[in-house]
């Protein structure tokens, strides 16, 4: 997920780290008829759950009438089955009228509608034609469709969508049926096998004009945009089949049967969605590279979408992998300094953040919304990069093709990961992750050298100006009018660290710190 400025503005409750589930939902059904004569839905929810635990009741999340808005939705039980529907503020208590054993999976039928206060956002977009645009992140599922509104309970989804005819409709998953029914409605059909968090089970309805753009293997990758953007939006997003090919190339084979990149109305610059990602209206009107946008969402299918946090305090998961990757992505296609460039715009806004926030990587503790930062995104993304500096390139990408072979289609802990990297590096990696990700701040570095010509040497001296200090490799070039004369590397560890460098070059020489952009710090002010 891209962030926008609308995006961070908005607040949800607090993270709880979810419970042990009584319940597995296994599939949802969702039948939904959309007019252009009212904002209000009609659904019809078909959910298969398992029972982990003997129990009588199951409970969903969907935001319940609000008659002073006249937004929410009423929800009632499908006549015949053994149940009764009590709906409390946003939960529906459906209790079963006999014991329920553990293992049991169940079917039940759920009829609702009203006005989506959140969620599936109907609104129109620039050319003034209406649209409606599901967005879920991070927990707005609810709003719109009855479900278990956590990232830790996937399912597969199927969404057949009534709505006039003049719209086309995108979703998860593979198109089964899209044909016209009656006089000015449409019938459409897609089924996504794969389980999915709810965050990213999506449709979308406009006006599309779509463009098979190519095959990344054998996974068609298309476009959808609105009719007056065709060519410069189909233009924009082609360049997501040699993306979508890099990265299965690099981390594993895509799960999902196609990928669409969609023209779309989201609070987000650019949203995930499983098979359909989402990206902001204008990134498809005007001809402009958003090749940046497009490898952040599609690193997303393997990390957030397939390998799922279990619950968002442990986001950098999925934003500072897709971060990361980006950045890795765009140094093999436009060489290393395009990676070092980012990474060094990425440190400044690390420190500027940690000079304003106490907050450490995981954080259990902030509202949803206020997790989209940069703690999340790009210093998540630096802890990648600095695991690439110690690991080497081939076992970095080991760890990353092992991790995701192991969680994909799962839910992990950043203590999953750790665990992952140490078996395929063999190395000691528990204080690492801990320093830099659940400790708040960066190391913040004095470093004070000057030359001694007569001896020619450089003496170094390094010190820790924050509080708790950190363990890191540091590296320093000896240059000589721009031209490197040598690389040297120290240890830091203590408060503070005295070297001395033997020069062997004649004139004037300078140390540059970090000179390859590989370590995350702070200089002192």
């Amino acid at each position: 997920m891209k962030r926008s400025l609308l995006a961070l503005c908005i607040l949800l409750a607090t993270v709880a780290l979810a419970q042990p589930p009584a319940t597995d939902v296994l599939h949802y059904k969702f039948q939904l008829k959309l007019s252009d004569n009212s904002d209000s839905i009609d659904g019809q929810a078909t959910i298969r759950v398992k029972w982990l635990q003997a129990s009588d009741s199951l409970a969903l999340d969907l935001t319940g009438f609000d008659a002073k808005t006249g937004k929410g939705m009423k929800a009632r039980l499908m006549a015949g089955q053994p149940y009764i529907l009590v709906q409390q503020g946003n939960k529906i208590i459906i209790r079963s009228k006999n014991d329920i054993t553990a293992g049991e999976e169940r079917e039940i039928n759920i009829l609702y509608s009203g006005v989506p206060a959140d969620g599936l956002i109907i609104s129109k977009n620039t050319y003034g034609d209406r649209t409606f645009f599901a967005d879920n992140w991070p927990n707005r599922a609810h709003n719109w469709i009855p479900c278990v509104d956590q990232p830790n309970d996937k399912a597969s989804v199927e969404f057949l969508v009534t709505a006039p005819d003049h719209y086309r409709v995108v979703s998860n998953g593979r198109l089964l049926t899209d044909t016209l029914v009656s006089k000015g409605w449409r019938f459409t059909h897609w089924y996504e096998k794969v389980a999915l968090p709810t965050k990213v089970m999506v449709i979308g309805v406009a006006r599309f004009a779509v463009e098979e753009a190519g095959k990344a293997g054998k996974v068609p990758v298309s476009s959808w945009v609105f009719p007056q953007n065709k060519e410069s939006g189909f233009a924009n997003y082609k360049k997501a089949v040699d993306v979508l090919s890099f990265f299965a190339d690099y981390i594993g084979p895509y799960a999902y049967e196609k990928l669409a990149n969609v023209q779309s109305k989201t609070i987000f610059g650019g949203m995930e969605n499983a098979s359909a990602i989402f990206y902001y209206e204008e990134s498809a009107i005007g001809v402009h590279s958003e090749e940046e946008l497009i490898a952040h969402e599609i690193v997303h299918q393997w990390f957030g979408n397939m390998a799922t946090e279990e619950n968002f305090a442990h986001l950098w998961l999925s934003e500072g992998f897709a971060t990361y990757l980006t950045h890795f992505y765009l140094g093999k296609q436009y060489g290393p300094d395009s990676l070092a460039k980012g990474m060094a715009k990425d440190r400044d806004r690390v420190v500027a953040f940690a000079r304003r926030s106490k907050q450490p990587v995981i954080d259990s503790l902030s509202p949803y919304m206020e997790l989209l930062n940069e703690n999340s995104y790009q210093k998540g993304s630096w802890v990648l990069h600095m695991l690439r500096q110690q690991t080497g390139d081939d076992v970095f990408q080991r760890i990353i093709r092992q991790y995701y072979k192991e969680y994909g289609g799962k839910n992990a802990r950043t203590e999953d990961f750790v665990r992952v990297a140490e078996e395929v590096s063999k190395l000691s990696l528990k204080n690492f992750f801990q320093q830099w990700l659940y400790r708040a701040g960066v190391p913040v570095l004095s470093v004070k050298w000057n030359y001694d010509e007569a001896a020619k040497k450089i003496l170094l001296t390094v010190k820790q100006q924050q509080e708790q200090l950190y363990t890191f490799p540091m590296e320093f070039a000896v240059m000589d009018d721009e031209r490197r004369l040598s690389l040297r590397k120290f240890d830091i560890s203590q408060r503070t660290q005295s070297y001395s460098i033997d020069v062997t070059a004649k004139g004037k020489v300078t140390l540059v710190a970090d000179p390859d952009v590989k370590l995350l710090f702070a200089r002192e002010k």
